[in-house]
C-alpha cells in the first residue's frame, strides 16, 4: 500500500474519530454556574481543543492500526466483503 494511500485512510479514520470523541465533551451553558449574557444555552460553556484532538488521535490510531493489520494479514478481502454484503456463498 502506497503511503498517500495510508495517509488518506488513517486521515479518514480520524474524522471519524471525531464525530465519536466530540460528544462527549460538551458542557451546555445551562449545566454550569456561570452564566454569559447573550449565548445560548445550548452552547458549550468552554471549548477545550487539546483534550478533544488528543483522544480523538488516540482512538483513530487504534481503530487504523486494527485496519492496517486486518488488510496486512489478509484477514479480509474484496472478496469477501462483496460475498458478505451479496448473500451467497462464499466457497
Amino acid at each position: 500500500m502506497k503511503w498517500t494511500s495510508v495517509l488518506a485512510i488513517y486521515l479518514l479514520f480520524w474524522v471519524l474519530s471525531a464525530f465519536f470523541v466530540l460528544p462527549f465533551h460538551g458542557r451546555r451553558a445551562d449545566q454550569q454556574a456561570s452564566d454569559v449574557k447573550g449565548t445560548d444555552i445550548g452552547a458549550p460553556s468552554s471549548f477545550r481543543v487539546g483534550p478533544i484532538l488528543k483522544q480523538t488521535t488516540i482512538v483513530a490510531t487504534i481503530s487504523f492500526a486494527l485496519y492496517y493489520v486486518a488488510y496486512t494479514q489478509s484477514w479480509v478481502d474484496a472478496e469477501t466483503i462483496g460475498t458478505a454484503f451479496s448473500g451467497r456463498d462464499a466457497t
